[in-house]
This record gives structure tokens, sequence and C-alpha cells, in this order.
């Protein structure tokens, strides 16, 4: 289907391919805290930028990361955009509490992944809930392979004595 794509990208193997990426790319931004229709529209926006794009691809194999940096980059920009139209709110307003994840929840990688920096929790979900390789993650955020590599173990060795005490606690 990708293939397909970028050998003729015509309507229909858009369509075809629109269809494969809009769920994973709502599903991006919804990680990142976008409601759905926000998610939506920036999948849409983020799939119709690679239809106008794709002659811009150097490398067919570098698909997946271009497609994820151009998606990062538009969710960077909605943050820019919403900041400007940011209201403030006092703590006394906030649910501080409804936000935070339990240790018996089902969203404990989201637990863990408050243990580590930005960088690090956008490197292991990209590999981990994305399915991304290393190669790939290096392409998409512009770092060498190796580095990726020694982020993930880093990352890894700092999430270990967390995973193994909830671990202890899980019956």
């Amino acid at each position: 289907m990708i293939g397909r794509f970028l050998d003729r990208p015509a309507e229909q193997s858009f369509y075809d391919l629109f269809v494969a990426l809009s769920p994973k790319l709502v599903a991006y931004f919804r990680r990142h805290g976008r409601p759905l229709d926000q998610a939506e529209e920036l999948a849409q926006d983020v799939l119709l930028r690679v239809y106008r794009q794709v002659g811009t691809l150097r490398d067919r194999a570098l698909f997946r990361p271009w497609v994820y940096r151009i998606a990062r980059n538009a969710f960077l920009e909605s943050l820019r955009v919403a900041r400007r139209d940011l209201k403030l709110v006092g703590l006394d307003d906030a649910e501080i509490g409804a936000a935070c994840v339990s240790s018996d929840s089902p969203l404990l990688f989201l637990e863990w992944m408050k243990w580590l920096s930005p960088e690090e929790r956008e490197i292991m979900t990209l590999r981990y809930v994305d399915g991304f390789e290393c190669a790939e993650i290096g392409a998409a955020l512009e770092l060498p392979t190796g580095t990726v590599q020694w982020k993930i173990f880093n990352a890894k060795r700092k999430l270990a004595p967390r995973v193994a005490k909830d671990a202890r606690r899980t019956p």
C-alpha cells in the first residue's frame, strides 16, 4: 500500500494510505493529549501534507520516519497555536487528582513514562508503542542510530527498579 502510493501518488493509492495511516495518526495525537476532534483534524492535515510533499521524500525506506516528522511538526505547531489562546486556571479550579494514574490501572506504561525525560518518553513510545525500529527513530528525530539505542538502554535502566517494584506489588 505504501509502495503503491510512492510509485503512483494518485487518488486511489492515497485513499488506501489514508485509511491505513489515519487511525495511527489519530492515536498518536490522542496519546499526546489532543481531544478526538483535534486529533482527527491534525491527522487529516498531516496526510494532506504527505500527499502534497511526497515528491520531496528522498529515501522510500524512510517513509514512516518522514511521516512521523510531519506529524510531530504538526503537533508542535498545534501547541504553539494553543499557547496563544491559553487561559490560566487557578489551582483550586484544577482537578489535579483526577489525572493521576494508579499502579492498578491498565495505563501502567504511562505511569512508568512519567519517570523519564520528554525525549526518553518520545523514544520509548516510538519504539514500544508505535513499533519503530531504532534506525527509523533516528531518522525521525535526526539522531544517530547508536544514540537512539543508547537512550533506550538508559531509559530501561532508569525504569528497571520501578518496573520491578510494581511487579512485586501485582498478585
